[in-house]
């Protein structure tokens, strides 16, 4: 059992009254009067307040009208009729915006449970999804605590007859739900709450003589008897997972701990408690001195005489009272918004602030508390930052009152953080060679030292004169190595991260020998004998590259060995490699040396280990300015432009064109562009022009307007150079002008001839004088078919081969070419008609063309054999194509 006599006092809250909202001019609904112009400063809530609750950024109140009440954060109360007489108990859940009540609607029947939909509205009030009676059957009781599952499965309520029913399903629905009273018992049901521990869920349930926990998700509900003592109304509540979620029950003697199965520890604090609640790793209890006469816990509530209570908050893991305070008839405690809320019978509220942990850090620095300092930091999860800060300070504090061997243990935990020359020269100058031993020693444990770090070590045991400290410092590298490649593969691998460095700088060749075995095929060798029979082990090489750091020669050979032994290796083990050979390759001096090293480079970047990593090796290549990997990488990711460009900045004309001419199918703008280059360099470059000029002519890459704009950019290009381009361009241009001429004045021809066909076809009588089936050549014999367009059919033939009675079967193909057509000039023309109108009306036409081009309306499209430029008065041959078919019927 603990006490608290011992545990100090701090005040790591701050108290102030609740004040109302800037421009509320007028009290809280139902609130008396204020009195003098201070008064209307503070929040004041409606009187006959019965019952608490918060959550889901409101405090929730209930009074004896029947109304409930909810205060959000910006302090606008707003409330609604719930119960027609009073509203007894509330229930916020945390985690859904559902809200349980138990409230009376008439004096003499039982009270009824509701459920509040409070995101949805019934008329502006919350929506009820549910009401039923509290009181399963038919004795009358008191409702005396109600608890919700937050998965809306469980609900449980307790009656001063001492039973409890537990309502089971989907508490915001009837239909889904049932309900069965799952204890009966002699003394009062005091409190209840709901664990949930995996998929096992648990109900602990207090009365004022025993407490005890069932198990809810299973069957038969198994009970166990926790205790033979409980507590009073609101004097029980579940920790936070930093207590691991037990059930707290605040007696008058003792505050007790419960595991679902067994009781935990316990703490003496005084008093006769009233309230006890759980905020944030916090105990807050709200209790009564002995001295004054004890009220009754079924009553005490709804008393209306003076009473001073003192509030304490409890840091039941570092053991100390973080807050204290007396207050005049709590009514209860909420905790919402980060702060706590104290609800006291005036109406008033007090906020209960927590102070930073830095603020708090700072109040037990001053009363030279480190070592609840660093308590307090741990459990506030404080970064390994802070913490060393602390360490630091109490190792000074200690320093200053000359502690030396607390302090260097101190220190000692600071190694990582604390700059270690810090250390070293306060014990240098207190002359304390046995501290600063222990600190250099930890210091080179953790593989942190160096190099004046070890020269101060040996120093420190020569001056002590302690030889076996000196030897086992001072080792033999080369049968430290050689023990290694003894151990099992776990062992070597780990004592090889460790030492690696070490070992690396006394003996690179023998160390860089053991570290390619244990990275490709690590069997530890016995007595000389290698094991070949077990199976080898394999330690990831890229973890290792950090101990060659000083060692680029034995680093290129074991990246070389892991490339060609293991080609599956890590791909930092390649990454590593290129940029070894670049370094080298760049600081290379002798040619022959220099071009061995680029073909090395130039191989690794072909070897197809980049593919994933093509930005890495591209940034590689561009920092060590190797030209070739990077054209290389550039055509790899298809990068033309990137090659162009490097070509156009270092004036390499020929490869210019030899980028053109080997890429321009894939991207044909490299064309344009090396036209627009050579049009504004001011030297002569009329081979190159005329190379692009005949290039952009076969492909047709651009409009020849373009490209003498283009070209007169350039003060050297003379009419010479693109006159065989303009001319050939002129004579293609007179060539189609031509070919378009025919084909109008065959299409006129054609179209008169049809005029004439329509005509005839109106006016004069049609003479069907075939004598031979159009379909088997055979002759004709009734019964037959004919049509206007001239062909005849015999009846079986007509039936066998048409698709339709209407339609000829060996004009078919063409009538449906000519429909086809008519349809997509119509839906042309209608897209057009309803692309202006969006045009005109839209505030933004950039989207409207850029909503078109996504739809492909724009993309060039021919249909059947329309020739590309012919653009006819389409809506004459529209209609003569459509009075040619209409009049293309039957007949017998």
């Amino acid at each position: 059992m603990a006490t608290y006599l011992q545990w100090r006092r701090f005040v790591f809250f701050d108290k102030e009254l609740v004040k109302e909202p800037q421009g509320n001019d007028g009290a809280a609904p139902g609130a008396a009067p204020a009195s003098g112009p201070a008064a209307a400063k503070f929040l004041c809530l409606p009187p006959g307040i019965t019952v608490c609750d918060s959550g889901r950024g409101s405090l929730v109140f209930g009074d004896m009208e029947g109304q409930i009440w909810f205060l959000p954060r910006s302090l606008q109360l707003t409330g609604f009729q719930a119960y027609k007489l009073r509203v007894t108990h509330l229930y916020q859940l945390k985690q859904h915006n559902i809200l349980a009540s138990v409230g009376e609607d008439e004096e003499g029947i039982n009270p009824l449970v509701k459920i509040w939909n409070l995101e949805k509205r019934d008329g502006g009030n919350p929506l009820c999804t549910r009401i039923f009676p509290a009181i399963p059957g038919t004795e009358p009781t008191v409702v005396s605590c109600l608890t919700v599952h937050e998965n809306l499965n469980f609900m449980a309520i307790g009656f001063t007859d001492g039973s409890v029913t537990l309502n089971k399903g989907d508490i915001t629905r009837d239909r889904h739900s049932k309900t069965q009273i799952l204890h009966k018992g002699n003394y009062p049901v005091t409190g209840l709450a709901f664990r949930q521990a995996g998929k096992t869920t648990h109900l602990f349930v207090v009365t004022t003589e025993n407490v005890q926990s069932y198990i809810v998700s299973g069957k038969d509900y198994p009970r166990v008897e926790l205790d033979t003592h409980g507590c009073g109304l609101r004097c029980s509540a579940l920790s936070d997972p930093s207590q691991d979620l037990q059930f707290i029950v605040a007696g008058d003697e003792c505050v007790y701990l419960y595991q679902p199965d067994e009781r935990g520890p316990c703490f003496a604090f005084e008093g006769h408690k009233l309230i006890a609640h759980w905020f944030r790793g916090y105990l807050v209890i709200v209790s009564r001195d002995r001295k004054v006469s004890p009220k009754s816990e079924f009553t005490s509530r709804d008393s209306q005489s003076s009473d001073k209570q003192i509030l304490n908050i409890y840091d039941l893991c570092n053991k100390f009272i973080a807050y204290s305070a007396v207050f005049e008839d709590v009514v209860d405690v909420l905790a919402e918004w980060g702060s706590l809320y104290v609800l006291t019978r005036d109406g008033r509220v007090h906020a209960l602030q927590e102070k930073d942990t830095q603020t708090k850090l700072e109040m037990l620095f001053k009363k030279n508390l480190f070592e609840m300092a660093i308590n307090l930091a741990k459990s506030q999860h404080l970064d390994s930052d802070g913490l060393a800060q602390i360490f630091m300070q109490y190792g000074d504090h200690l320093y200053s009152k000359g502690n030396h061997d607390g302090a260097v243990q101190q220190y000692i935990r600071t190694i990582g953080k604390l700059e270690p020359s810090y250390v070293i020269r306060k014990f240098l100058d207190a002359q304390r060679i046995h501290n600063l031993t222990a600190y250099l020693q930890t210091l080179h444990r953790q593989s942190l030292a160096n190099a004046d770090h070890t020269t101060l070590l040996l120093n420190c045991y020569t001056k002590l004169k302690d030889s076996s400290k000196l030897e086992e410092f001072i080792k033999n590298y080369q049968e430290a190595l050689r023990y290694i490649g003894k151990l099992p593969f776990e062992q070597a691998e780990s004592n090889m991260k460790r030492y690696g460095k070490i070992l690396m700088h006394h003996i690179p060749e023998q160390t860089t020998q053991l570290l390619k075995g244990l990275c490709t095929d690590y069997r530890p060798s016995l007595e000389g004998r290698g094991d070949r029979e077990a199976p080898g082990c394999r330690a990831n090489s890229e973890e290792f590259i950090p101990i060659f750091a000083n060692n680029p020669r034995e680093l290129k050979a074991f990246l070389e060995h892991m490339s060609e032994v293991q080609p599956d290796s890590p791909q930092g083990i390649y990454d590593t490699l290129l940029e070894l050979r670049l370094q080298n390759w760049a600081h290379e001096e002798d040619p022959q040396v220099k071009e061995k090293l680029h073909a090395e480079a130039i191989s690794l970047l072909k070897s197809g280990r980049f593919c994933d990593v093509f930005d890495k090796a591209l940034v590689l290549c561009q920092m060590h300015d190797f030209q070739d990997g990077v054209l290389y990488l550039y055509e790899q990711g298809k990068l033309f432009q990137q090659i162009m460009h490097y070509h156009m900045q270092h004036e390499q004309y020929r490869q210019v064109i030899a980028v053109c001419e080997r890429h321009g199918e894939q991207e044909p703008s490299l064309w344009e562009q090396a036209l627009s280059y050579f049009a504004r360099k001011e030297e002569d470059c009329k081979e190159y022009v005329a190379a692009v000029l005949k290039h952009i002519e076969s492909r047709n890459l651009m409009p020849p307007l373009l490209v003498v704009q283009t070209l007169a950019h350039n003060s050297t290009a003379t009419l010479s150079v693109i006159r065989d381009y303009l001319v050939q361009k002129l004579q293609k241009q007179s060539q189609q002008i031509a070919q378009d001429e025919l084909r109008v004045r065959r299409y006129r021809e054609e179209t008169t001839r049809i005029r004439q066909e329509i005509q005839e076809l109106k006016a004069s009588p049609k003479i069907f004088q075939k004598t031979k089936c159009s379909i088997c050549n055979s002759a004709l014999e009734l019964p037959s078919v004919h049509f206007l367009c001239g062909h005849s059919f015999h009846q079986h033939c007509f039936e066998s081969y048409s698709e339709s009675d209407a339609d000829c079967p060996t004009c078919l193909p063409e009538n449906r070419k000519v429909m086809d057509m008519i349809r997509a000039q119509e839906q042309k023309r209608d897209l057009h008609d309803q692309f202006q109108h969006q045009l005109k009306c839209s505030n933004d036409s950039f989207s409207v063309i850029a909503d078109y081009f996504g739809r492909g309306v724009f993309n060039k499209l021919t249909l059947l054999t329309d020739p590309p430029t012919a653009r006819l008065t389409g809506s004459l041959e529209t209609g003569l194509q459509r009075d040619l078919l209409m009049h293309a019927r039957r007949g017998t």
